[in-house]
């Protein structure tokens, strides 16, 4: 018997959570079993607990997107018992039972070894949010856009993608520029080592076509009318890096940009991301990712709590990772 954040639908209501004790036979098929020490909220958890989109397929459902924890009982080839392992994404939280419990079942194929330079509590630290970061950062490099290219700018900057963005790009040298419509964070976002900060607002609205270049790349997590304005105002072979839609999933763009300053728009998925990716990922996570900036972007909640931090975060009412101490 253990616990967990059980989601609930009837008909057309909106889906409501509470803490339920479940059997370990009732959690869905999979060939590793897992004791979760750690899950974490990212923004499409929120989106999910809320009801504010339509991320869960079917009820009842346990959330979370991620967890971290140690191996309990595997009959895949690649895990033993008393492994540290992460899972983020591949639908588990919307089709599949998900994090925030205190244990869970799943297809070892999706698991990846914990570096051995992090605590379980660390990799949900980093979590989607912090792994996604990664990706777009990999995603940059691997368009060849580095230090000396020029400034790099990441948007929702508070949140857990832009934070763990911002930590990484100026640990490898780039600078940064952070937008962000919170300005009583700006020393927040100076200490992860941007040095730039502006108005989410100047990115928002309907812009031009093609604006002044301002930055070597861009990590967006927002979406819309902020990444068509990135996209203009990127330098020429630059690159942005998409992976969000906090805004909307709107583009309303041109294709200037594109075909007159040969601007790259790299899509960034983390969900279904191969595992060797992955993998490299979180390798480069580890070696790159300042663990003393990490400290600071982190609260830490227990699973009773996971309701109101989801409506909190998408009323902008929160800021860096917040912690899923399923064990609290």
């Amino acid at each position: 018997m253990f616990n967990a954040l059980v989601l609930n639908k009837i008909e057309d209501e909106k889906a409501s959570g509470k803490v339920e004790v479940i059997e370990t036979s009732n959690l869905p098929d999979g060939d590793v079993l897992i004791k979760i020490d750690y899950s974490t909220i990212n923004y499409k958890d929120a989106l999910a607990i809320t009801s504010s989109s339509p991320i869960i397929k079917d009820y009842p459902m346990v959330p979370g997107i991620d967890f971290a924890g140690t191996v309990e009982e595997t009959s895949n080839n690649n895990f033993k018992t008393g492994d540290k392992v992460i899972l983020n994404g591949y639908g588990v939280g919307e089709k599949h039972w998900g994090g925030m419990s205190q244990k869970a079942r799943v297809n070892g194929n999706w698991l990846v070894k914990l570096p051995e330079n992090f605590t379980t509590k660390q990799a949900m630290a980093i979590g989607t949010a912090g792994y996604t970061a990664m990706l777009c950062v990999l995603a940059l490099e691997k368009n060849g856009v580095t230090p000396d290219k020029g400034e790099i700018l990441v948007t929702g900057a508070t949140g857990g993608v832009g934070s763990v963005a911002i930590s990484l790009l100026s640990k490898l040298g780039y600078q940064v520029s952070a937008s962000s419509g919170r300005a009583e964070y700006t020393e927040y976002l100076k200490s992860l080592g941007a040095s730039n900060i502006i108005d989410r607002s100047e990115l928002s609205e309907k812009g031009r076509p093609l604006g002044k270049e301002n930055w070597a790349g861009a990590i967006d997590s927002v979406g819309s009318y902020t990444l068509a304005n990135i996209c203009a105002s990127i330098k020429y072979g630059g690159t942005v890096a998409a992976c969000g839609l906090a805004q909307g999933f709107d583009l309303p763009a041109t294709v200037m940009p594109f075909i007159l300053r040969s601007v790259t728009l790299a899509g960034v998925d983390s969900v279904y991301c191969p595992i060797e990716e992955r993998i490299v990922a979180w390798e480069r996570l580890a070696k790159d990712l300042n663990l003393a900036n990490l400290d600071s972007m982190i609260s830490t909640i227990s699973l009773s709590e996971v309701v109101s931090s989801a409506h909190n975060m998408l009323s902008g009412k929160t800021y860096g990772r917040i912690i899923v101490d399923v064990n609290a």
